[in-house]
């Protein structure tokens, strides 16, 4: 596993090279078949990415599986929760430097958005847990979840929208925005689609009872809690 760690983290820094090259060389000539060619590359970038820890893989997978969401509900949330990733670091890297200023401090971090987003889980799951103790019918709410979840921005992704806004080419940076959410995107739905096929499996061996279901909601509140709360 540390290996394949290792790895995906050498081919991250390869890839970043090579489009920061390849975004350069687009500012300099303006040859769109040049900024085209590196698209693929993009792709591959945003699901090594997305592979590495982090980006509420597992935090995803608890919120799916005890919500008990359904197969286009699972998938939308993780794509919604891709975008929300992604698209929260391309309106740092085109925003006004005050705002720079006040949400980025070092290597990616985001504090502000790192608080305001733990507030939102913590929130989401205590609701979760609270709903197993006194059910009610309307009770999901995937859209707050993947907003809340993805609210920290890609530090990858504002590095090279940044480096294309500095360099008078904001539509590079626009254009591997879209090719790093197609690859987050991806693994995210898989991970998605997986805990709702778990959680179907579970509810087929299990049976279908009220309990059974209020059972899991509370557990995956208790897990999603514990999630965000552990350093």
């Amino acid at each position: 596993m540390t290996d394949i760690l290792a790895w995906l983290v050498a081919l991250q820094g390869d890839i970043q090279r090579s489009v920061a090259d390849q975004i350069s060389a687009f500012s300099a000539s303006g040859d769109w078949l040049t900024l085209l060619g590196t698209m693929p590359l993009a792709v591959v970038f945003g699901m090594a990415h997305a592979l590495t820890p982090g980006h509420n893989k597992l935090v995803l997978a608890t919120f799916v599986l005890g919500e008990q969401l359904g197969l286009l509900k699972a998938l939308a949330t993780s794509m919604l929760l891709s975008a929300t990733h992604i698209g929260s670091a391309v309106a740092i890297g085109f925003g006004a430097n005050w705002l720079v200023s006040r949400t980025i401090t070092q290597a990616g971090r985001a504090p502000l958005l790192e608080t305001i987003s733990q507030a939102l889980l913590v929130a989401i799951a205590v609701w979760m847990i609270w709903r197993a103790i006194r059910p009610a019918r309307a009770h999901e709410h995937p859209g707050l979840f993947a907003v809340a979840a993805g609210l920290v921005p890609c530090p990858l992704t504002l590095f090279i929208v940044v480096m294309a806004t500095s360099m008078g080419s904001s539509e590079a940076g626009l254009i591997f925005a879209l090719a790093m959410l197609v690859g987050v995107g991806s693994v995210l739905s898989l991970v998605g689609l997986a805990a709702h096929l778990g959680g179907a499996r579970v509810n087929g061996i299990a049976g279908r009872f009220e309990l059974t279901g209020r059972a899991v909601l509370g557990l995956g509140g208790a897990m999603l809690l514990l999630l965000v709360l552990t350093p």
